[in-house]
């Protein structure tokens, strides 16, 4: 299985649409961690599953979302209410409660990936407004297998940050 993860593109919808029409039919789901600042009733959320950010007001959008795929249970949420800024013991317990083997989130505007307790906690940076030690505009591109997870970070561009390559094993 093959997952896009973006986040934080804050207003910057052609970004979007660019990462939807590459990836449509390329990937088996698309993946928004919040803080689009656009509607809800935007019809790229055709494309993709979205949670609310803290820069999005509209209660229309969910704060969180569980997708079970045929290989994986994905839990996501913007991050703001689980203190990724901090730590990610509060997602670990959101995680958790529903047997996900992914957490999904944005919030920080950093890039970061890493696996704790069997959980794949992935954070894809932010597309338009970059963090931290690795200011890069990012997405990411999860492929799951059935012993293994790939992170692949890419910029603006869809050119693979060759140095932003992960493997986890998933034992």
């Amino acid at each position: 299985m093959k997952y896009l993860v973006v986040s934080d593109n804050h207003g910057d919808r052609d970004v979007l649409v660019d990462l939807a029409e590459t990836y449509r039919g390329k990937v088996d789901r698309m993946f928004h961690c919040g803080d689009s600042e656009l509607e809800p009733t935007d019809s790229l959320w055709h494309d993709f599953k979205v949670v609310k950010g803290n820069c999005d007001y509209d209660p229309a959008f969910p704060e969180k979302i569980v997708e079970k795929t045929e290989m994986d249970t994905i839990f996501m949420t913007h991050g703001h209410l689980a203190n990724v800024r901090y730590d990610l013991t509060t997602l670990a317990l959101q995680a958790s409660k529903v047997s996900a083997n992914i957490a999904l989130f944005g919030h920080t505007h950093e890039i970061g990936c890493e696996v704790r307790a069997n959980i794949l906690y992935l954070n894809p940076g932010s597309i338009s407004l970059p963090r931290g030690p690795i200011q890069l505009k990012s997405y990411a591109i999860i492929e799951s297998t059935t012993d293994h997870y790939h992170v692949q970070y890419f910029g603006r561009d869809h050119q693979p940050f060759k140095e932003l390559s992960f493997s986890f094993s998933k034992n």
